[in-house]
């Protein structure tokens, strides 16, 4: 990992132990520590590197006892070639006109948001997140991010996701798109969407966040090739039988 010097010393926490979301009957904790002042960008920008992930103003990475089942795992852009679904869900979103825009949370976003957490995420914690809530976390960002907004032809908003840019590549954290629609498969669509953009900006990586294994709401990541995993020896492919080469 590259050196990155730091102007200030930064400190670290541990949560407490609460109920996993990913694999039932498990806890988890995380490490934390908060981007703010003149070194959030390139606090940012090192955790990134390190496999840390970015939620508000916090930087955090699972540390649960006896648990290793949360894996980093980035995109290789310049490498990657769609496979033969990908290929046709590009062709089934042809129509849809992608748009970079400030991040601002509006109230045709929340709607969006909330119908997507309604069918996809009934009883968990962001199924319950107000418009405050969603404004907060699209705009509680120190660091340089966007969104992207999907729309039909009509006008419609389709799909939104808002995500970082760093110096190496483009860091996806939140995206959530129509449910109604399940012919898109716009969670797949709008990673196609982060590579050809950031091979556009000349930039290496798209990061994903964490690949669990045991997790199928996480499963359809392992599908984008060339994957790298950070672990004790950095970043290396990923084997998706359950270890990195």
């Amino acid at each position: 990992m590259d050196h990155i010097p730091l102007k200030r010393p930064h400190f670290f926490f541990t949560t407490a132990p609460l109920p996993c979301p990913y694999i039932a009957g498990r806890l988890e904790r995380k490490i934390v520590t908060e981007l703010n002042g003149p070194d959030a960008e390139v606090l940012h920008e090192a955790l990134s590197r390190a496999g840390f992930r970015r939620s508000h103003s916090i930087a955090y990475t699972p540390a649960c006892p006896g648990c290793s089942a949360c894996v980093p795992v980035r995109i290789v852009a310049g490498e990657f070639k769609p496979d033969r679904t990908m290929r046709k869900i590009s062709r089934v979103n042809d129509d849809l006109v992608a748009r970079v825009v400030p991040a601002r949370a509006t109230a045709e976003q929340y709607r969006l948001f909330a119908r997507y957490q309604e069918s996809r995420h009934a009883g968990g914690d962001m199924a319950l997140m107000g418009f405050y809530d969603y404004r907060s976390m699209v705009e509680d960002s120190p660091i340089d991010t966007f969104l992207v907004e999907f729309r039909r032809p009509d006008g419609i908003l389709t799909a939104a996701c808002l995500a970082d840019r760093m110096s190496d590549g483009l860091s996806a954290v939140y995206s959530f798109f129509e449910p109604e629609t399940p012919q898109r498969s716009m969670g797949t669509g709008v990673v196609l969407w982060l590579i050809d953009e950031a091979k556009r900006l000349g930039l290496p990586y798209v990061y994903l966040g964490y690949w669990i294994a045991e997790s199928r709401k996480m499963s359809y990541k392992a599908r984008f090739h060339p994957l790298e995993a950070f672990g004790p020896n950095g970043w290396r492919p990923l084997d998706c039988s359950g270890g990195k080469d």
